[in-house]
């Protein structure tokens, strides 16, 4: 047995890992229509491992042990036939056959759990609804933490989260081996939620760091378990998951001990994760077997750039980059990092009446953009500007990193 004391350490590192995939194997024996049974199963086999292991410490092997207990609670559920019918009554008949033969090996769990990507990410449901879901259901998150990760309200989570629960209820998706027309017609909605869920993590506006980095390390779960299914493994899903191993790569070194943001050019090159940046670029080569050029392999290429060692001609290939994204998908974030590069090219004098241009009066990422152009001219109007984007922000930390450019150039 392992120390008794680790189990408050081992359980949720254990829960944020094995739930999804307990829960994907039960819905594949039960079907999403029942998907609260399964869930139910999972909470209670959690429960009991914290109960017992507090008491008799934590067995050896402790995955294995969950397991065992969520196999053993499913054997019992389908014996309690009374409880059975009491609870799902008027409801159509849980599919109960080879139910003796019920088990979790790792090929089921695995393909139990891409089947539930893809049930997740049910086109019915808005776009925030399907990453709401996802954390909830793949990831484990509770709905504290998921209106944390989207400052929203607990009770409008959870209203969210019914709605998104009844259309995934009615869908009749199947949790199982996925046919290769599944996948086709879902592929891109997989992508773009794990893609949002990465981003809600990496630009998160909350100030709980560690909902944050949980939010990336989730979606490089998922989208790694993409790249081992064949069917799945195709060069956008390569793309993509190169990119979130480059931003993940600067996360350490993006904020300060006080969770003060740290800009890219005065970050701590010590703190990037290499291993993470050697990963990001065996996926970047494994993105380019095929003649597509989505978004995701140009965000993936910037993210490299950003990553790689300095080259002289850095910021042109990254100002190119960002030239083909704007055409491909054009967004307000999309031109403002666009004109950033313009102006590390041709000089921010050049880039301000590009700035101009973009008109993005309501955006303080606009006025934040345009008061580093004007810092090194026209210090009246960089700080208006600040200022600007100071008023605009929701953000505790960018408001407080705005300041600090206040703050320095006050001083100038």
């Amino acid at each position: 047995m392992i120390s008794k004391n680790l189990h408050k350490e081992l359980l949720p590192h254990l829960f944020r890992q094995e739930y999804a995939k307990m829960t994907a194997v039960l819905c594949r024996h039960f079907g999403l229509k029942h998907i609260e049974v399964a869930e139910d199963i999972a909470s209670d086999t959690f429960l009991k491992a914290s109960e017992h292991w507090a008491i008799n410490g934590i067995p050896e092997n402790p995955t294995a042990w969950l397991y065992t207990v969520a196999k053993n609670k499913t054997k019992d559920y389908f014996k309690n036939l009374s409880v059975f019918e009491t609870k799902i009554k008027n409801e159509p008949t849980i599919n109960i056959q080879n139910e003796h033969d019920f088990g979790f090996d790792n090929q089921l769990i695995s393909d139990s759990l891409l089947a539930m990507i893809f049930a997740v990410c049910n086109p019915a449901n808005p776009t925030e609804a399907q990453i709401c879901l996802a954390l909830q259901i793949l990831c484990g998150f509770s709905v504290e933490e998921i209106a944390n990760a989207f400052l929203a309200k607990q009770e409008t989570i959870k209203k969210r989260l019914h709605r998104a629960r009844t259309n995934l209820r009615n869908d009749n998706f199947q949790i199982k081996s996925l046919s290769e027309t599944e996948i086709k017609s879902r592929l891109d909605t997989v992508l773009k939620t794990l893609y949002l869920l990465f981003n809600e993590g990496y630009f998160s506006k909350t100030n709980n760091q560690q909902i944050r980095k949980n939010l990336c390390s989730e979606a490089v779960r998922l989208a790694l378990l993409l790249t081992e299914n064949p069917l799945t493994n195709t060069p956008q899903t390569n793309a993509i998951l190169a990119l979130m191993c480059f931003q993940s790569s600067r996360l350490e070194a993006r904020t300060n001990d006080k969770g003060e943001a740290i800009l890219f050019e005065e970050q701590d090159r010590n703190l990037w994760d290499k291993s993470l940046i050697e990963r990001g670029n065996y996926y970047l080569v494994n993105a380019t077997n095929g003649n597509e050029i989505s978004k995701y392999h140009l965000e993936a290429g910037l993210a490299y750039w950003h990553t790689t060692p300095t080259d002289e001609n850095r910021w042109q290939h990254i100002l190119q980059l960002y030239n083909q994204l704007v055409l491909i998908e054009y967004s307000p974030i999309t031109a403002l990092n666009r004109t950033f590069a313009f102006a590390k090219v041709y000089g921010n004098q050049t880039a301000i009446v590009e700035a101009e241009k973009l008109n993005l009066f309501d955006s303080n990422y606009y006025h934040e953009l345009l008061g580093y152009l004007y810092a090194d001219t026209n210090i009246i109007k960089a700080i208006e500007h600040y200022e600007q984007a100071i008023k605009l922000t929701k953000s505790k930390t960018e408001k407080q990193t705005l300041k600090n450019a206040v703050s320095q150039l006050q001083k100038v």
